[in-house]
């Protein structure tokens, strides 16, 4: 899970508790009942706006903890700035600490067949994230239709992208089944003709555990194993963690949490 926080209220307050929270995602107690105290459990990164990087980079450090910060870009999330500010953009939240960026592509581009166009797009911000891990948000829900979704998959792994994306979460439309099957036999297709393995990351609307295993089980059937590792797979999600610690919570104590039990979710 990217554990995610993308709103026009974020301090650097909300930031550090999220990196508190992303260290420890289930509490402590909890883990002991289930004689999990020392696996080490923390979310595959923590996810914020540009300009809240240095404070989640400052944040795990203060923690000495690892997980890596990843950083929205280009313009999200609509992608309507010029393209030399969302490149200025990926350089900064890279030269203060991201070490994933989640760009997001110009539907405009899509929507008007210019797919030359919107490789070369994608191709600049990957070197613009240098070592950085770059994930590709298309914006399915405004993409008009599933051939756009097949084809932006295509041209942005094309371009270099570590993984692809469904959403912003910001859409009208975001993560849904029809949408992320394509999208998976397009990263299937890929590594079929180039034996390169990109991840892929549905975000927006994943809210409950029971949606997570669907999720899991999909990547499994249509992908295999390895698709199944922080490496290759991640959910972008804000809610998503308060179920799996209230579920947990459950098949420890038989009993859901009441809202206090579980503060920090």
């Amino acid at each position: 899970m990217d554990l995610t926080t993308l709103s026009g209220d974020d301090t650097p307050s909300n930031v550090h508790r999220l990196c508190f929270k992303a260290k420890h995602p289930i509490r402590g107690d909890l883990l002991r009942s289930l004689k999990m105290e020392e696996e080490d459990i923390v979310t595959g990164a923590v996810c914020v706006y540009p300009a809240r990087v240095k404070d989640a980079v400052r944040a795990l450090k203060d923690a000495d903890c690892h997980i890596p910060v990843a950083s929205v870009a280009t313009g999200f999330p609509a992608g309507q700035t010029p393209l030399k500010t969302r490149l200025e953009e990926v350089r900064m939240a890279v030269e203060d600490g991201a070490s994933e960026i989640d760009i997001v592509i110009s539907r405009t581009l899509a929507l008007s067949g210019r797919w030359e166009e919107l490789y070369e797009e994608i191709r600049l911000f990957r070197q613009a994230c240098g070592d950085a891990h770059m994930k590709t948000i298309l914006g399915t829900g405004e993409l008009g239709s599933l051939t756009n979704v097949y084809r932006a998959s295509l041209v942005a792994m094309m371009a270099g992208s570590d993984f692809i994306k469904t959403s912003t979460g910001k859409e009208s439309v975001n993560a849904t089944f029809p949408v992320a099957l394509v999208m998976v036999r397009a990263i299937r297709d890929f590594y079929w003709k180039t034996g390169y393995k990109v991840g892929f990351k549905p975000a927006g609307g994943i809210r409950s555990a029971k949606e997570v295993l669907v999720w899991l089980s999909l990547m499994k059937e249509e992908l295999g194993d390895d698709w199944v590792t922080p490496h290759l797979f991640r959910i972008g999600a804000s809610t998503l963690l308060s179920d799996i610690e209230r579920q947990i919570y459950h098949h420890v104590t038989g009993r859901y949490a009441a809202h206090h039990d579980l503060p920090m979710a």
